[in-house]
C-alpha cells in the first residue's frame, strides 16, 4: 500500500520551558474539551512526526495554542527556528490580540518570521467558557474589525473558531471583509450534534460558504465527540463539501489535543472512508491546505 502523502492544517506544538502556556501549566483543571493532563508535557516536532509516521507528512500548518499574550511573538519566533531546522511547521498561525492600538506593530514582529501566515484570535470554544472570556464581544468590537482589515492588506489570514451563539454575528462581521482569507476551525464547533443543531449549523455553513475566500477545516471532531466514527462525521464532510465545493475543504489533526481521544490515523482514515476519489482526497488532505497557507509543495 502506498504511504499516503498529506498536509495537516491544523495542530500544535509547543516547549513549556520557553514558552508561558497557561492551560497547560494549570494542574486539575478540566477545559471544554475534556481532562487535559495527558498533553501537559512538551509536544515537539519530533513527537508529531512519530504520531504521524503511517503518512508522508510533507507539511503543516502549526495554529497558537493559547500561549500567553506577552510571549505571542517569542513562540511565532521559536516554530520559525523549528521550522527551518526540522522542516516543519511549514507554515505558522499565531496568536494576535487585534484590538490594541499597536497591533500594527505586533503583526509586523509576527512578519519577521517567514513562515507566518495568519492570525487566530478565539470567539468561542464552548458555551462554559466563553461566559468566563466574553471573548464572543470581539465580533462587535471596532478595533477588532480593523485588525481584520489590516490581516487582509497584508496577504494574512484569519483562523476562526466561534460556537453556534456566533454565527450570525460573526457573518455580519466577515461579510465586511470579503478579501480576508478566514479558515474556519473544527467543522465551525458543532455543540449541538441533534438534528436541530445540524439542521442549524448546516444553515450557517451555507450562509458562511457564501464568503469567497473562506475554507472549511475537517478538524477537531473529537472535541464534541469523544467516541466518534467516520458515520458520524459523515453528514458534516458531505454538507461542507456541498457548499463550500472540493477546492475550499481541507483536514487537519487538532494533535496533540485530538491524541486525547484516538491515534493520528483516526481522522485521515475516517476520510478514507467517506472519500473514495482519490483526487478529492488528495485536494482535501493535502493540496488545499498548501495552497491556502501559501506553501509550495514539493517531491
Amino acid at each position: 500500500m502506498t504511504t499516503r502523502k498529506i498536509f495537516d492544517a491544523h495542530h500544535h506544538l509547543w516547549k513549556l520551558d520557553h514558552c508561558d502556556y497557561p492551560w497547560l501549566m494549570a494542574k486539575g483543571v478540566k477545559r471544554f474539551f475534556g481532562d487535559p493532563a495527558p498533553i501537559q508535557k512538551d509536544y515537539l516536532v519530533e513527537d508529531f512526526q512519530y504520531d504521524a509516521k503511517s503518512f508522508a507528512l510533507v507539511g503543516s500548518t502549526h495554529i497558537q495554542v493559547g500561549v500567553a499574550e506577552s510571549d505571542a511573538v517569542k513562540e511565532t519566533t521559536w516554530l520559525q527556528g523549528q521550522g527551518d531546522e526540522k522542516g516543519l511547521p511549514s507554515a505558522i498561525v499565531g496568536f494576535a490580540d487585534l484590538t490594541p492600538n499597536d497591533i500594527e506593530t505586533t503583526l509586523s514582529a509576527h512578519m519577521q518570521n517567514k513562515r507566518f501566515r495568519g492570525v487566530r484570535q478565539i470567539i468561542g470554544r464552548h458555551p462554559s467558557e466563553d461566559e468566563k472570556t466574553g471573548t464572543g464581544a470581539l465580533i462587535e468590537n471596532p478595533r477588532f474589525l480593523h485588525g481584520l482589515q489590516l490581516l487582509a492588506q497584508n496577504d494574512l489570514s484569519f483562523d476562526l473558531q466561534l460556537t453556534a451563539a456566533h454565527y450570525d454575528g460573526a457573518l455580519q462581521l466577515f461579510r465586511q471583509l470579503p478579501a480576508l482569507k478566514l479558515a474556519i476551525c473544527h467543522f465551525a464547533s458543532p455543540w449541538d450534534l441533534s438534528q436541530a443543531g445540524f439542521d442549524q449549523w448546516r444553515g450557517a455553513m451555507k450562509e458562511f460558504a457564501q464568503l469567497p475566500n473562506t475554507a472549511m477545516k475537517f478538524s477537531g471532531f473529537g472535541m464534541f465527540k469523544h467516541d466518534w466514527t467516520a458515520e458520524d462525521i459523515r453528514p458534516y464532510v458531505d454538507t461542507a463539501l456541498e457548499f463550500f465545493g472540493e477546492d475550499r475543504c481541507m483536514a487537519g489533526s487538532n494533535f496533540p489535543v485530538d491524541k486525547l481521544y484516538g491515534g493520528y490515523d483516526r481522522i485521515w482514515r475516517a476520510l478514507e472512508t467517506l472519500i473514495a476519489d482519490d483526487l478529492l482526497y488528495e485536494k482535501i488532505t493535502l493540496t488545499n491546505a498548501a495552497w491556502f497557507y501559501g506553501v509550495s509543495l514539493r517531491d
